[in-house]
């Protein structure tokens, strides 16, 4: 499978797939999951969260996470494993591009000062088709002309 197809199987189960597990390590160098809600423009994934979790905290000592889609119920059944680099966005127009109702459990609005999005930006995916078919796609190094 060429790059432009895996790109196109990785959009669609990420359009497919509305939660993941998102793996970071805390203090002690201890793995931590948990399930978030996906967004995504293209390659780039979101996800929205409390300023004031752990997470936050953690992904500023080691901004390394993996986010797992796939297999929770209503997904498209397409495997991916996401390495990735993750920050707090700073791209503010991002909180109501994101912004659901169902994030009003959990903050007033997109104003909400505890509300931010944390951007994930991949360096390695894992994909795996329902159908069994797999590929690996791998940031591409910048050339910076040094």
């Amino acid at each position: 499978m060429d790059t432009k197809d895996l790109e196109k199987k990785i959009i669609k189960a990420l359009d497919e797939n509305k939660y993941g597990s998102l793996g970071t390590i805390e203090a002690g160098n201890k793995p931590k999951v948990r399930y978030m809600a996906v967004f995504h423009d293209g390659l780039t994934i979101y996800l929205a969260t409390s300023r004031k979790t752990h997470k936050v905290v953690e992904l500023k000592d080691n901004p390394n996470a993996c986010l797992l889609l796939g297999f929770e119920e209503g997904g498209s059944k397409d495997l991916l494993e996401i390495e990735a680099t993750v920050e707090v966005t700073k791209d503010e127009s991002l909180r109501s591009k994101v912004w659901s109702k169902e994030l009003e459990k959990w903050f007033e609005g997109p104003d909400d000062p505890d509300y931010v999005i944390l951007e994930l930006t991949p360096t390695r995916i894992e994909y795996t088709g329902k159908n069994k078919e797999n590929g690996v796609w791998e940031k591409q190094a910048v050339n910076t002309g040094k």
